[in-house]
């Protein structure tokens, strides 16, 4: 005869363990907030400066330059070279802002202005120059004249490069009416073309007009200060 046996709620093996569920510490949750609220506060004035700069179109145009809207990107296809002939990639003239004049080697007064423009521009911004460098984009095989390469070599030298004129032109515009020579550019710290001076700024120096021009670089300056500084 059997034996029947009863089991107690201990031995049944149909007994189940139930586990609290953890409850999150409040002091550690607020912690996180507050350092994501602290980074968000950081990274404002960052994002709030690139945003308005590269993606909010400007309404109308700049006190005195020509703003121009999407900044236009400087194809890595163009051969830069200096002078004897070495071949200077693109990216070596990112990191700075650039004010740039375009001319022959000749070098006519015109090009002669702009680069009195681009010299007097540059010293103009005060502790801000050294967030500014000069190029001179020479469009032929003419060497300027020893005395002109050492004017724009005092103080802080001028960058002069060769580049293709039919290069140049799929990437700097001139007005209507106007050519690449009558015009000085501003290039961000992409080398992105988003600025030119109307082409009438190239008649004999005119300090009303680089006063001017001076203000609408310093508006840039300052709105890309958060994010730009001075050496590539």
């Amino acid at each position: 005869m059997l034996e029947s046996r009863s089991h107690s709620p201990q031995e049944s093996p149909l007994a189940m363990t139930v586990h609290r569920v953890p409850v999150p510490d409040p002091r550690r949750t607020g912690g996180r907030l507050t350092m994501l609220w602290v980074l968000a506060c950081c990274a404002a004035p960052v994002l709030a400066s690139y945003v308005t700069y590269f993606f909010i179109k400007p309404q109308g145009q700049s006190n005195y330059a020509e703003l121009i809207h999407p900044p236009v990107p400087m194809s890595s296809r163009i051969t830069l070279k200096t002078l004897s002939g070495v071949t200077v990639p693109v990216s070596s003239i990112q990191g700075q802002w650039i004010i740039a004049v375009v001319s022959s080697g000749a070098c006519d007064a015109i090009c002669e202005n702009n680069l009195w423009v681009q010299r007097q521009l540059r010293e103009a911004l005060g502790r801000e120059k050294d967030r500014v460098d000069k190029i001179w984009f020479v469009t032929d095989e003419i060497t300027p004249s020893t005395a002109l390469l050492q004017s724009i070599s005092s103080g802080q030298p001028t960058q002069v490069l060769r580049v293709s004129p039919a290069e140049l032109s799929q990437w700097l515009k001139p007005a209507a009416t106007a050519r690449l020579e009558d015009h000085v550019f501003v290039l961000d710290p992409r080398a992105q073309w988003m600025m030119r001076t109307p082409s009438h700024a190239t008649s004999p120096p005119d300090r009303a007009a680089l006063s001017r021009f001076k203000k609408d670089l310093d508006r840039l300056l300052r709105a890309s200060a958060s994010w730009d500084h001075a050496g590539r």
